[in-house]
């Protein structure tokens, strides 16, 4: 039987990881990729910034898995993939949105992620949008000042929701192989809200050294992010989340994954443990 299922993003981190649930459970799919190659066998070519690629790629497909690089052109990548989705007869999208996405935000990410999910709505399809908070997998990107004991951010002592993208996965799974979940809006959190300090703390028992948090100002994270290849538009959007973060607007717990899945977030001290090995 021909896949009837596309993934995008499959070589990123939720990807990477919902191919291998997929895999695990023996369902068909194609993994869209710009470049296939012979690590993920279930590739097929397909660009977000050439059509016809895209087309091609969704030719059979009946729901499809939408996730982009975050970039300038994340916005209008998205939406012509959903024009050409409609066009191709795809019944079901599974987003992967954003915490709290809001097209009056002052958030760049959320007001994409908003205007992407109207365009959804508006264009007849069914769908699931996966609206995750900050991912503690985002640590790894401060893994080399984790190995010498510290990492950073403008956040405070602000409380967040983080979730694992392991978590994510298993939602988009499930939302892309049984049905229910038509037209649905999962938020998805991890168990706690925990501070940047108490995640510190976290690490330091799963790596038994001493890590330690440092509040920074906006404009030192920002310098940070640069310094470790961040593209200023991406930076800026970072600290425009961290903002967000640091006046305790993503502290709420909500149910959404065991919601969808039947099994509880895995929790910060779960991520610190099975990462353990990046960070030491």
């Amino acid at each position: 039987m021909a896949p009837k299922i596309l993934i995008t993003g499959a070589s990123g981190n939720i990807g990477s990881t919902l191919v291998k649930i997929l895999r695990e459970q023996g369902i068909p799919f194609h993994a869209m990729l710009r470049s296939p190659n012979k690590d993920i066998p279930e590739a097929i070519q397909g660009d977000f910034n050439d059509p016809v690629s895209i087309s091609k790629a969704l030719q059979g497909i009946e729901k499809a898995f939408l996730l982009t690089n975050s970039s300038e052109q994340a916005e209008n990548q998205q939406i012509t993939f959903v024009e050409l989705a409609k066009k191709a007869g795809v019944k079901h999208i599974v987003k992967l949105s954003q915490w709290a996405a809001d097209k009056y935000s002052p958030v760049r990410f959320l007001r994409y992620h908003a205007a992407v999910e109207d365009k959804i709505r508006e264009s007849g399809l069914t769908y699931t949008f996966l609206r995750p908070n900050l991912f503690m997998q985002g640590l790894l990107g401060f893994k080399e000042p984790i190995k010498q004991g510290k990492f950073f951010a403008a956040v405070g002592n602000a409380r967040i929701s983080a979730v694992d993208i392991r978590d994510i996965a298993d939602v988009a799974a499930v939302a892309l192989t049984q049905p229910g979940h038509e037209n649905k809006i999962y938020n998805l959190t991890g168990p706690e809200a925990i501070t940047h300090y108490q995640m510190a703390e976290e690490l330091s028992k799963a790596l038994n050294k001493q890590i330690i948090f440092i509040d920074v100002p906006p404009a030192a994270m920002k310098d940070a992010v640069l310094q470790v290849g961040f593209p200023e538009w991406q930076a800026d959007g970072l600290i425009e989340d961290y903002a967000h973060y640091a006046k305790e607007e993503a502290a709420s717990i909500e149910s959404g994954i065991i919601d969808a899945t039947g099994k509880p977030p895995r929790s910060f001290a779960d991520f610190a443990r099975d990462y353990a090995p990046a960070f030491a």
